[in-house]
């Protein structure tokens, strides 16, 4: 019998490069969580690299579902990733509402940008999936600039402050996901996680140094972690930290690395999670 809490993983699968799928897998199941997933996309390698071909799986999910109804598959916990257009979004939205009136746990992760703009190949269409994500989900953790993005709000590269960093956290709510994190924001001249948690009804602001490397999948690192320890029935800010400190740790240890568009070799640092 299995005693541990088993999630699904609803993200795109990478065939090159350590991010989505390929990234938190192996990390959920060093944390001794039986781990499932369901590819949302076949991608060939990490968007950073420029040039990728893409697989739609949306058909092939829409015949998922129905089999894994029939033979009674629940979940404790679904985190989802990046959807590819709107129809996916409303079939796994649907599939996520249904879960959740079984006390399924979701987590939406909205993948779609960084650094004030878009990732290669998301539209304007993405943002109206991901909002859909939103409105099932009892924890999202954009980063700043997919929150931005899902709120209208524009985006300010020399940061917000304090107030206007609730005012966006509160703006996300509004889209109807429970608790919120926004990463890689600066508030106040300092880089800081900005969150609320529902259950205390309370905001909080974790600060932190940046590296500046950039690595795709940091932020796969990040979500792995952090519902790792969620499902531990760990409280929300210190499994926050805990995340914030493992992808910190990832990075100084890979900063070196020759080809970062592949992301960072997991495999070989587990034991620093």
């Amino acid at each position: 019998m299995m005693t541990s809490k088993q999630i699904l993983l609803i993200n795109d699968m990478a065939g090159y490069g350590k991010v989505a799928t390929a990234a938190m897998l192996p990390i959920l199941s060093y944390m001794g969580l039986p781990v499932y997933n369901l590819p949302t996309a076949l991608v060939s390698n990490t968007l950073d690299y420029g040039k990728f071909n893409i697989l739609d799986t949306t058909d092939y999910i829409t015949g998922v579902f129905p089999v894994w109804k029939e033979l009674g598959f629940n979940f404790d916990a679904i985190a989802t990733g990046f959807i590819v257009s709107e129809r996916q979004a409303r079939i796994v939205a649907d599939y996520c509402l249904e879960q959740a009136k079984t006390g399924t746990v979701i987590f939406v992760d909205p993948i779609m940008g960084d650094e004030g703009k878009l990732y290669n190949g998301v539209t304007p269409d993405s943002i109206r999936s991901m909002r859909e994500m939103l409105s099932v989900a009892h924890l999202t953790y954009p980063n700043y600039t997919e929150a931005c993005y899902l709120t209208d709000t524009p985006y300010r590269p020399e940061g917000v402050d304090a107030h206007e960093a609730r005012q966006l956290v509160d703006a996300l709510r509004q889209i109807g996901p429970r608790s919120v994190l926004i990463t890689s924001m600066m508030v106040d001249g300092q880089h800081c996680v900005m969150g609320y948690n529902h259950f205390t009804d309370s905001y909080f602001c974790l600060e932190y140094n940046e590296i500046p490397v950039h690595f795709p999948g940091t932020g796969d690192i990040f979500s792995a972690v952090l519902i790792g320890h969620l499902l531990k029935d760990e409280l929300l800010v210190d499994s926050t930290r805990k995340a914030m400190d493992a992808v910190a740790r990832l990075i100084e240890l890979n900063k070196d690395n020759v080809d970062k568009n592949r992301g960072i070799p997991l495999e070989n640092f587990l034991e620093e999670i």
